[in-house]
Formats: C-alpha cells, structure tokens, sequence
C-alpha cells in the first residue's frame, strides 16, 4: 500500500468523508466504512501494527505514510474532549509509537465534531447545532483560542460560559445550574401603530369582513385594539400583562415575536404548539432574525443573549426560522418578510396565497374608438374586461357575477369579447395573457424548492387558468423545470439584462428599481424568487441588485430616491442563494456612503 501513497493521498483529498486540514484527514472510527475501499485497505494495513482497539479518530497524514490514532474517550459527551493517548503508526518503518496525553496540563481539545463523522451518526444533530452557536457567537473567529484546553477556557472564561451537555450557558458564580431570572416582560416594547406581522397580513389581504383575530402573547395589547378599531374581532391573551384573558380560537392568531424571547427551548416549541391549536386559517409568527450585530446583549444564555434590560433574545438565521417552524408544526411556513412567516391551515389557500405573490401586475388595455355597440353595453362589459386583464382568460361557467346578463345579450363570452377586440388592441390582451403564463411558471418554479401541489390541491380558479393557458397541469410543470435549469447559467442572466432597456448593467450585476421587478423577463423574476420565497424582502428596499458571478440578490434601501438626484443609499440585505445566509449593511453612519448615480435608468415612469 505504501507505495502506492500519491495515490492514497489523492484519494484522501478529494474525500467527502472526515475532516480536511492542510496536511491531514481526520476520520471518526464509525466513518471509516464509508471511506473509499483503498483508504479502508491502507488504515486497516497500519491497524495491525498497532495492537490496540482504543481510539475514536484516525488521522491519514498525507506527506508521508503514518497513520495516527487518536483516543478521546469523552468523545460523545463531551462537547469539547481532549486527547489521551495518540499511536502513531509509520508504515514504512513498521513500527508504532505511543504519545501519552493524560497527564498533560493542556492537552489538544476537538472543535466541531460533526466534521469528523457521517450525517447517519446518532449524535450527529447535538454537533451541528452546538458548532452552529459557537460560530454565531464568534467563538470559533480566532484560531488561536481553539485546539488546546487552556485557550479555549480562557475564551469561554472571559465570556462567562460554560457547558450543560452540548448546550451553552451563562456561568453565574461558578455554578452552570444556577439559572437567573429573565423578565420576558420587558421585551413588550411600547409602539403607537400595528406591528409588522399584522400589517403584513393586512397587506396581503388575509383578512376579509368576518375574520376573527388572536394575539398570543399579545402584550401591552395594541394590535388587539387597532384590529378591533378596523372592525374585527380581535381578542388576545400575555403570560404577564393579560393573563387572566381566556384563550380563544381564530381565524387568524398571531405569535408575534414571542418565541426568541423564551429562553426554555421547551416552553418555546409549547407556545408555537399552542398558538397553532388556536388558528382556524392562518398562524402569524415572527421572530428575530440574524443580520446585523450578532452581540447585542451583554450575555450568552442557553441559545441565545440576555439583553442589557434583562431579557432574552434568540436570534435566528431566517432558514433557520423556517425550519423550527416547519419540524414543531409539520407544516410549511411560508415567508411574508425577514423574520415572519404565514402557516395555512388549508393547503388550497396556502397554495392560492404563494401564486398571488407573482401575479402580475397589469393594465386593461384602453379602448381605442367606442363604436356605438360597444358603447351601448360598455358597462356590462366593463366586469369581463377587468376579468380578462386579472385571470388573462375569459370566465367559466359560475365565475362572473354578470354571466347571465351577459349572455342574454350575446349568448357566449367569446361572443362578448369579439365586441370588446373590435375597440380594444388584441395583441394587448395577447400580452396579458403571455404575462399570466409567466406568472404561473413562476410559481410553479419555485415550488419545485418545496413540495409542488398537486393539481387537487389547486383552486378551481387556478386550475381553470392552467387548463386555459397551457392545456394541461403536466405541461405547465415541464415548462417551469425547463426554466430551472435554464437559471443556473448565470451568463444567461447577464445576457438578458444587458438587452433591457431599464436599469443599469454593472461588470458583475445588474440594478433596478424592485417597481419595475413585474415587467422584468421571467428568468429574472424567477432569479429574485429564489431569493424572496424563503427570506422575504428587505421591507424598505426600493432598488434590486442582480449578480452574474455569484448567485445572489441583494435588495437596496435609498430613503431619497425620489427626491434627491444623486440619493444615498442607507442599507442592504443581501442573500446568498447557495446557502441562503443574509448580509445585511447599514450605511447611515458612514461619511462616505455609496451615492446612486444615474438613478434615472433605474425606473421607467408611465404617465397615464
């Protein structure tokens, strides 16, 4: 086996399995089956010179033919174990030789343990997570404070923590079970309008005339009375501030940043579980997200901080978000903005909420020469062009009020519309519909990210417009896989973008104005979903940014767009695609803040 050593290396560099380090592979023993054969063979030829079963790692040297074996016999409970005992095996000598760590003061310690091992491994999970948290910390920045005992207690000394199991915690007078106490309360911060959850459901019409609302957790209580004001039936329940209130079921409950305030992981699953027992419909919840300063409070605790005013913040990364969602109530959650998500009870609204999210917007055409005909029926027409311009097909049996009106007069719909093209441009109406197909490919694509409905889970209305615009349910998913693939060819974009005649192309991006986001090609909005349909968008932004050598979207927040000429931009969101980790920017501190030039290439204004 030795010599073929190059070979072995080759192969250990290229290995999906263990721990990569310049010179080194680091395997757990419970990963060596997975290996490839000749690295099985090769450990197993310098095993027999060893005589000796305990270890837990296997480290490959690979600039010359030693194997090491590496003993931590806390390697499962420990979230950090040191090292024992090393038997380092040369294959070239044929010989072995014994390193004893147990005696040693600062001995070599293990940080991310799940490198070491395959996603099957039982504990697999607890190393992740642990790892996610040491990193989101900063725990993990300076290689100088990992590897060895000393340095990475003084780290963890010099920041208060210490472990529970794999879990972090505050280390209050050197006892880690001596919890403090968190006053949740005080995260009920005091506003003088609706909060942004609710005003988002507002937004996206979630709410019609007999829509009942519940605020879980609804502190001081104002979105209960600003709901009630509009006329719904609004009523809402706090640990602290309303407890006395009883629990009622809804049709629209909201879980309003409460769940990064709870510092019990278990009481925190409980108030999701429980606010989604009261929704009838739609189940708002919301939390902190990750995207700024990661230190904002003064002290670790469990998963997340404890602020300066003594509470408790989880701040989650906004997959994150969607996943704890998605795992506790085995339901998809789907993004309204950064950190809030809407869950359905109903897979039809659901589905019917995520199309309504790319549907376009349009114009009826205008009428051109009312002809005398036309004009002696234009109000009875009116509902069928406006139904036309909103669905891109005409009515079927049951979905216009005006049907048994209309005809009367001309006995078909396709006899009312000839009526309509005789004063109207047809190749407007064509675009409509053209825009409708796009619209629902659009959605289709992006719900190949998720599980794709299937077509019973569909709305009659959107069945309707499939049948109508492509022939066939089938159909349509094939055109919007084709258009997946398609996506991936980044200079397909770039090609695309320096061919519009709005927005300014760049080197490596492209940028627009997000007003404009509807008339851009499909392949650009479909781009842009990627982004929006797990993240959400930046709620400010007013200008999108496209890259060609990397996939990301970023979205641009510049608060004087409008008025200034040379505006300055304020903040950016940032979303990487590949991993859809969010960067986000604040600018208004900075003397030197990026100025948008030539803001007018960005925005196509229609005068009516």
């Amino acid at each position: 086996m030795v010599n073929n050593f190059i070979e072995i290396c080759g192969i250990a560099k290229e290995s999906k399995i263990g721990k990569h380090l310049p010179n080194n592979l680091y395997v757990h023993i419970s990963a060596l089956i997975f290996l490839d054969n000749i690295l099985q063979e090769y450990e197993k030829s310098a095993r027999e010179l060893i005589n000796n079963s305990d270890f837990d790692l296997v480290k490959f040297n690979l600039e010359e033919p030693k194997i090491s074996y590496l003993f931590y016999p806390d390697f499962d409970s420990n979230p950090h174990p040191p090292l024992k005992k090393s038997i380092i095996a040369n294959l070239i000598e044929k010989s072995a030789k014994i390193i004893d760590y147990s005696n040693s003061n600062n001995p070599p310690i293990l940080h991310r343990k799940e490198t070491f091992i395959n996603t099957n491994y039982l504990l697999y999970d607890k190393f992740k997570h642990l790892t996610f948290i040491e990193e989101k910390l900063g725990l993990l920045d300076n290689a100088r404070y990992i590897g060895t005992q000393k340095e990475w207690q003084q780290l963890l000394n010099d920041h208060s923590l210490t472990f529970i199991d794999h879990n972090l915690v505050c280390d209050l007078h050197n006892n880690p079970q001596e919890f403090i106490k968190i006053d949740r309360h005080k995260a009920a911060i005091h506003r003088n309008r609706l909060s942004r959850p609710v005003n988002l459901a507002l937004e996206a019409e979630l709410f019609s005339e007999q829509t009942t609302f519940f605020d879980y957790g609804c502190g001081r209580g104002l979105d209960v009375q600003i709901m009630a004001e509009k006329g719904y039936q609004s009523d809402g329940w706090d640990l602290f501030y309303q407890p006395n209130n009883p629990l009622k079921k809804a049709d629209i409950v909201n879980l309003g940043y409460i769940i990064n305030v709870i510092e019990n992981v278990t009481e925190r699953r409980e108030a999701l579980l429980k606010a989604w027992a009261l929704t009838q419909e739609v189940l708002i919840v919301a939390a902190q997200v990750l995207i700024d300063d990661r230190q904002k409070g003064f002290m670790v605790y469990g998963d997340g901080i404890v602020t300066e005013r003594n509470t408790f913040q989880k701040y989650y990364d906004q997959e994150e978000l969607k996943i704890y969602i998605e795992n506790v109530l085995n339901e998809e959650a789907i993004p309204a903005g950064l950190g809030i998500y809407f869950v359905f009870r109903d897979k039809e609204k659901a589905n019917n909420f995520r199309a309504s999210r790319f549907h376009s917007r349009v114009r009826t055409p205008r009428v051109l020469q009312p002809l005398k005909k036309f004009a002696d029926y234009q109000e009875l027409l009116t509902p069928l062009m406006n139904f036309y311009t909103e669905r891109g097909r005409l009515p079927q049996k049951n979905e216009l009020i005006q049907e048994s009106q209309i005809k009367a007069e001309f006995r078909t719909f396709r006899q009312a519309f000839k009526v309509i093209l005789q004063v109207t441009n047809e190749s407007e109406w064509d675009a409509i519909a053209d825009r409708r197909r796009q619209d629902i490919l659009l959605y289709l694509a992006l719900s190949h990210f998720t599980t794709r409905p299937t077509i019973r889970q569909l709305s009659p209305v959107l069945k309707a417009d499939i049948k109508e615009l492509f022939g066939n349910y089938q159909a349509a998913c094939f055109l919007a896989d084709e258009m997946l693939i398609t996506l991936r060819n980044l200079n397909i974009m770039k090609q695309i973008c320096q061919e519009l005649k709005v927005g300014k192309v760049f080197e490596k991006s492209y940028l627009v104005h997000l007003d404009m986001l509807d008339s851009l090609p499909t392949l650009l909005r479909l781009y842009e979903g990627c982004a929006s349909r797990t993240i959400g968008r930046m709620e400010e932004g007013n200008l999108i940014r496209f890259y060609f050598n990397i996939p990301r979207i970023s979205y641009l927040y510049v608060p004087d767009f409008e008025t200034k000429k040379e505006p300055k931009l304020k903040t950016t969101m940032s979303i990487d695609l590949q991993d859809l980790r969010v960067q986000y920017r604040n600018y208004s501190h900075e003397q030197n803040a990026p100025i948008i030039k030539d803001k007018h290439l960005l925005k196509i204004v229609e005068i009516d």
